[in-house]
């Protein structure tokens, strides 16, 4: 939306005030400080509306006092937390507390209030409906209220309740669960979770959604205590990620090239060719990823190194153990 010139600005903020007219210092003070930003002027009206600082005239609001200094705040950040903040036993003992497990009038009465102040929205009817934050900055600045401790332990509460429905067989993808899993520090559930999203995103060929989120799990797997387990998770992600990057930008691309690398680095340290990368592999649909991405670069191994290698490890007219794909990474 552009933004409103002065006229345009006072303009809203009366349509906003409603059928009793604000002081003119209090609108010129708006239209002033809003930069002509709409959500702006109605946060910043609304706020001094429900700030104690105006008496009702009848048809006209009149101020109760002197304006105070900063008394309309100049930032919309410092706008929605002042009217958060006012709301407060709202968004943090009646509705959050509501939703792990209040009464359910309860929790009608904070969404009630809620919806009022116009700060959320709610399409259809109770027990059916639907509620969002009027604007992303809204979100933000409640987020950002919270201390990070609260945030973790109202996120790790989400994914539990998620988990339970999923478990359920309720349809929660798991890209939502791996988020709330993060979030909270869950990050070896975050981890599985981040990998299955990536692994569905591959079936239904969305590549760019399934390496952002191999990714994201990848990036998680620093936090995993137990050596052996974190190699060998990781091989699995590498490959699932050359997979998606193969179907993405190709076999010579530096990026499949780097997957597929630091797959067979983990393998040779781990030593073992079990059936956890061959899986993955099946999973992706990329059979001689590796192999693939180095003849995509000039340097291909050809069939006839990785028969002799076979051969000198007594797999001579059979299938290696985990696959021929694994066998070529372990070198």
């Amino acid at each position: 939306m552009s933004r409103l010139g002065r006229r345009q600005g006072a303009d809203l903020v009366a349509q906003v005030a409603g059928e009793k007219s604000l002081p003119a210092e209090i609108v010129e003070q708006i239209v002033a400080r809003t930069d002509g930003v709409p959500l702006f002027v109605e946060e910043l009206t609304k706020t001094v509306l429900e700030s104690g600082l105006l008496a009702d005239a009848g048809d006209r609001w009149e101020l109760s006092g002197p304006l105070p200094p900063l008394a309309i705040p100049t930032t919309l950040h410092d706008s929605l937390m002042a009217r958060l903040h006012r709301l407060a036993p709202v968004r943090e003992d009646e509705l959050l507390e509501a939703v792990a497990g209040r009464p359910e009038d309860q929790l009608r009465g904070a969404l009630d209030r809620l919806v009022a102040s116009e700060l959320v929205f709610r399409r259809g009817a109770p027990p059916d409906a639907t509620y969002s934050f009027k604007h992303a900055l809204v979100q933000d600045a409640a987020y950002q209220s919270l201390l990070r401790s609260r945030r973790q332990q109202l996120h790790g509460r989400i994914a539990g309740v998620l988990e339970e429905r999923f478990l359920d067989g309720a349809d929660v993808q798991p890209e939502l669960l791996a988020h709330h899993c993060t979030e909270a520090g869950l990050s070896g559930k975050a981890v599985e979770y981040w990998y299955q999203a990536g692994r569905l995103a591959s079936e239904r060929a969305a590549l760019a959604e399934a390496i952002g989120h191999f990714g994201k799990a990848l990036d998680l797997l620093g936090t995993f205590p137990e050596p052996s387990a974190r190699m060998q998770r990781e091989i699995d992600l590498q490959i699932a990620l050359g997979g998606a990057l193969i179907a993405a930008k190709g076999h010579a691309s530096p990026e499949t090239g780097r997957a597929y690398a630091r797959a067979g680095e983990l393998c040779r340290e781990v030593g073992d060719v079990g059936p956890a990368v061959s899986s993955s592999v099946r999973a992706v649909g990329v059979p001689y990823g590796a192999r693939r991405a180095r003849c995509g670069t000039g340097h291909c191994c050809g069939s006839a190194p990785l028969g002799r290698a076979g051969r000198r490890r007594g797999w001579s007219g059979r299938r290696p153990p985990g696959g021929w794909n694994r066998f070529a990474l372990a070198g």
